[in-house]
């Protein structure tokens, strides 16, 4: 299951403007992304995922998102970054 990936993660990015800088930077292993998080923003970070060949795997929610990563509060993405 992706939350688990998320929760066994070394490193995890969370939000949408650190994931999207993070991706842009070469950094990212994989991304995540809320079924229910407003595809207007999420767009964006798919098509530059797409653009720089890193996996996007969708999750159920913002809440259950927010809770793999740590945090009281949902999370539209998260990333799980690449550490040497």
């Amino acid at each position: 299951m992706s939350y688990e990936k998320v929760k066994q993660a070394s490193k995890v990015m969370i939000g949408m403007k650190q994931t999207l800088k993070a991706v842009e930077q070469g950094m990212v292993k994989e991304v995540f992304i809320a079924k229910d998080a407003d595809p207007w923003i999420t767009g964006k970070l798919v098509a530059l995922c797409t653009e720089y060949k890193v996996p996007v795997e969708y999750v159920d929610s913002m809440k259950q998102l927010g809770k793999a990563c740590g945090i009281e509060v949902g999370a539209a993405t998260a990333a799980i970054m690449i550490t040497e």
